[in-house]
């Protein structure tokens, strides 16, 4: 089966925000006949662009590169064929793509990287081909030799060929005789390569052993069949600006890329059946309806044909920046499903049978705001547009906290959410304000008390009468709050006793600080009652009174919630992460490598909630970006001083 008739192609283009992606997804589409655009795409957001590359079909995926929309790009990624990763040329700026490679390496995703802006290398190439290899485990092989003239980069020399190229911008590179000064830099690059290769060739391996040198034929059929296996990554050079480079990265992929039938075997998607779909991105478009991005893993897909999610109501193919509408699509396509309300993001749609097709599961929320309505009248279209948004973003999470009285959205970072909350207002008419959630601190108590209270009132007619006496004790931490019912004798009548329980539970909700009391006991010990004047009110009154006097007297103590922190560095940053923890009132636990990431360690601690609010912003800008950490709730542990302070005035208002 031919490239063309196994499916479009899938490349997902993927990079650090400013590494010049998006130019390069530009000249791609140009290099293929499409609009010649230019300009930074909008921040957070991913593209898709259908073209023909000398007669095979191929689609493109620009994902977006903010660290903070990642999950975005690894949802495109998850049914691409190929990966473009763009890079720097500078080493310095090399490691902020080392998230990505170990990331590809880890779901066997086959990958091309593709230096930009080669024109500004002041250094050798060889020095970021060093800097790349340092971070990821496959090896990599260098397609091209840069030619200079000067300081200025003017073309290159494909190692495999063996070939040279003047660059021309605009247009395809054009064949020049190989400079005399480049013959041995490009023997050893060639050299490098071949022996990269025969590690998975014992043919290639003889030849080497034997100093036979392998023909341009022999190493392009053994580059393209460890390439598409994702045993080698290919390392290109260009500058997607001046459309240096463009085409020779198109030839490459045209060649060495899997077919899109391959991929699917490799998810062991069965090759003949029932259609089967997988949704990986999901868009509401106001009145357009919600459209659901896909890939067809096995064809053909029918406009109105049921799936498991429903009835198609619409599918569009996006060409040149435009959506087009379609009747039918095929095997390998990407296309819009139009209107399959009950599917999510990552859904597979149809017989999967023993397909592999597993989805990354959204990260852990790492910022959070609590949001209101600007306008009180959009308070009810308020929840509904936030399910909408959330069921668009994965990587976004809506909680309600009942004890706080806050809706809280939470994400991957300032923003993340800030975007997130102009889509809210733009998309779906909803405008919020939002500020920092409220800490959950809670109270406990360090010594009993025995505490007395009467209410008595006259009033004309019936008055209130009861008298509770009761005994506050605290308890170990993390029993809870426990109400003791030791009445003897009728001095408070059984039908009293719950009114009793349940006031002194309502009082231990706001303590001596202004926040709930937890691991108390409260026991009832004795009482008295009028037989006409002592009710439910009177009892429930008379329990909250000695629940309030009791309670200072207890010796009250203020407690924050501590979480378990565990900090993702390259080991460069390791000392640093172990500062910014403790700096935040952090008590650090241990450090160790991570797991299957060499180069890589992850810093246990435990952080006071109250100071991971921003955490993550300090820990990106002092680690280039690629820090990151996950946290859950721990233990309740004591406050001191000006956390003391800080959480009576927050509970004042």
């Amino acid at each position: 089966m031919s490239q063309a008739q196994s499916g479009p192609r899938t490349v997902a283009i993927v990079g650090p925000y400013g590494s010049g992606k998006s130019t390069l997804f530009d000249a791609l589409i140009a290099a293929a006949g499409g609009p010649a655009r230019r300009g930074a795409a909008p921040r957070g957001s991913t593209r898709i662009a259908h073209c023909t590359f000398l007669d095979e079909p191929w689609a493109l995926i620009d994902c977006p590169g903010s660290v903070e929309s990642a999950y975005e790009a690894e949802a495109a990624l998850a049914v691409a064929d190929i990966a473009v990763v763009v890079c720097d040329p500078d080493p310095a700026r090399v490691p902020t793509v080392a998230g990505l490679l170990r990331r590809l390496e880890e779901i066997g995703l086959p990958t091309m990287v593709f230096v930009n802006r080669i024109d500004t290398l002041n250094g050798h190439v060889r020095d970021t081909l060093a800097a790349l290899q340092g971070i990821t485990r496959r090896p990599l092989v260098l397609r091209e030799v840069p030619i200079r003239e000067g300081e200025t980069v003017t073309g290159y020399v494909d190692v495999v060929s063996e070939r040279a190229y003047q660059y021309r911008k605009g247009a395809a590179s054009e064949l020049i005789a190989l400079p005399d000064t480049m013959r041995d830099r490009e023997q050893e690059a060639r050299a490098a390569l071949v022996e990269v290769l025969a590690d998975h060739d014992d043919a290639l391996l003889e030849k080497v052993v034997d100093d036979i040198k392998p023909t341009p034929a022999e190493v392009f059929e053994r580059l393209r069949l460890v390439e598409a296996e994702g045993h080698v990554t290919e390392v290109l050079l260009g500058c997607a600006e001046r459309d240096n480079g463009v085409r020779r990265l198109w030839k490459a992929l045209r060649h060495d890329a899997p077919a899109a039938a391959s991929t699917a075997e490799r998810h062991l998607v069965a090759a003949e059946g029932a259609p089967l779909v997988q949704v990986f991105r999901t868009l509401n478009a106001g009145y357009g309806g919600k459209l659901s991005w896909a890939r067809i893993w096995r064809g053909p897909v029918k406009d109105g044909a049921t799936l498991e999610g429903g009835r198609i109501g619409g599918m569009w193919r996006a060409v040149n920046g435009e959506m087009t509408k379609i009747l039918e699509a095929g095997s390998g396509e990407i296309v819009a499903l139009g209107r399959l309300e009950g599917v999510a993001t990552g859904a597979v749609l149809g017989e999967a049978g023993d397909a592999d097709l597993a989805f990354p599961p959204p990260p852990p929320p790492v910022y959070a705001m609590a949001i209101t309505t600007a306008d009180r009248k959009d308070d009810v279209r308020l929840s509904g547009a936030l399910q909408k948004l959330v069921e668009e973003d994965p990587a976004l999470t809506l909680r309600q906290d009942a004890d706080l009285g806050e809706t809280i959205l939470a994400g991957q970072g300032e923003l993340h959410l800030r975007a997130s909350i102009e889509r809210l207002a733009n998309a779906f008419g909803v405008r919020v304000n939002t500020h920092r959630p409220r800490i959950g601190f809670r109270e406990t108590i360090r010594k009993p008390v025995h505490q007395h209270a009467r209410l008595k009132r006259q009033t004309g007619g019936h008055g209130q009468f009861a008298d509770v006496t009761i005994d506050i004790a605290p308890r170990a931490r993390g029993e809870g709050y426990q109400f003791v019912d030791k009445i003897v004798g009728g001095v408070v009548p059984r039908q009293f006793i719950p009114a009793v329980g349940e006031a002194a539970e309502e009082a231990a909700r706001k303590g001596a600080y202004g926040y709930p009391v937890v691991d108390i006991s409260v026991t009832l010990v004795d009482g008295g009652f009028h037989s006409v004047d002592s009710s439910d009110m009177a009892f429930r009154t008379a329990a909250r009174m000695a629940m309030q006097e009791a309670l200072p007297k207890a010796d009250p103590v203020l407690l924050e919630p501590m979480h378990r922190v565990t900090v993702t560095v390259p080991n460069s940053y390791t000392a640093t992460a172990q500062r910014l923890l403790t700096g935040r009132r952090g008590q650090i636990l241990g450090y160790g490598e991570r797991e299957g990431w060499s180069g890589w360690d992850d810093v246990e601690a435990l952080v006071p909630e109250a100071e991971l609010h921003d955490f993550i912003i300090e820990l990106r800008s002092q680690t280039m970006g690629l820090g990151s950490y996950r946290h859950h709730f721990d233990h309740l542990a004591e406050a001191h001083g000006k956390v003391v302070q800080e959480a009576q005035k927050m509970a004042a208002g």
